[in-house]
């Protein structure tokens, strides 16, 4: 999926963004990287990305497809804020192998290996869906619907892309009272997928919908389950011409 760079400069832009997602910036103090998401007042997922920072200035790393209407979105909340938010033309790799000189880890999951800003560079031939399949990392489009999806149930809390300790942000009421006093009903898990079936198949058992089955590699899937359902699923599920197993290990979000 090809990136882009949204550059968010003047005083106070940590200030600003630190106010609006899901993520504690203050971690860029250490320097690396932080993988965030933008939400509705609702809590429901608008948009993810990753933000470095570079002399002062808050640089998020979003897939391009949704970059202008984040810009459009920062800049509702920017106001009469002095701060710059646009566009910046700052190529961005990323890759599993070796990492090159300036490159930051990828926060999310330790096999995502890194990402490099202001480089080009050829891509490492790195089969992303296998990777996130096998560690059950949903994608901005995919697995993550903006206005649709919640956090907690795309397991960001697993993949570190929320913090429950930094205050105030858009979306958090709905988040904190998910994560304290609700039991997740639904949600991503791995399952085991045999034959395929298109992005976006209902998954059904005994003709009850069970869930969406998404990105599908090498026999298993990433899939949105009402664990309730698979767990009490007698007959088998199923999801177009494809059978769709999930082990349930009693962690939803986990690698079944």
């Amino acid at each position: 999926m090809q990136r882009q760079i949204v550059r968010i400069s003047g005083t106070g832009a940590r200030k600003f963004l630190q106010g609006l997602v899901s993520n504690d910036l203050n971690r860029l103090d250490a320097g690396g990287i932080v993988y965030a998401a933008l939400l509705t007042p609702q809590g429901k997922y608008l948009n993810d990305f990753f933000v470095i920072e570079r002399d002062g200035d808050m640089l998020v790393d979003v897939a391009a497809e949704y970059a202008g209407d984040l810009v459009r979105r920062l800049g509702m909340y920017r106001l009469r804020l002095p701060l710059s938010i646009a566009p910046d033309p700052m190529p961005v790799a990323c890759g599993t192998g070796p990492a090159p000189e300036g490159a930051v880890t990828d926060p999310r999951h330790p096999a995502l290996g890194w990402r490099l800003y202001g480089a080009e560079l050829a891509p490492d031939g790195t089969d992303w869906d296998a990777l996130r399949v096998t560690y059950c990392i949903p994608q901005t489009g995919v697995e993550l619907l903006p206005g649709e999806s919640f956090l907690l149930e795309c397991g960001f809390d697993r993949i570190n892309g929320v913090d429950f300790r930094k205050g105030c942000y858009v979306g958090q009421e709905v988040t904190a009272r998910m994560r304290h006093k609700t039991e997740l009903r639904k949600g991503l898990a791995s399952v085991d997928v045999e034959g395929t079936a298109p992005v976006g198949t209902e998954i059904t058992a005994g003709g009850k919908v069970i869930g969406t089955l998404y990105t599908q590699s090498g026999g298993q899937g990433i899939a949105y389950l009402r664990f309730d359902r698979a767990q009490r699923a007698e007959a088998p599920m199923i999801a177009g011409d494809a059978l769709v197993r999930w082990a349930d290990t009693g962690a939803q979000g986990a690698t079944a």
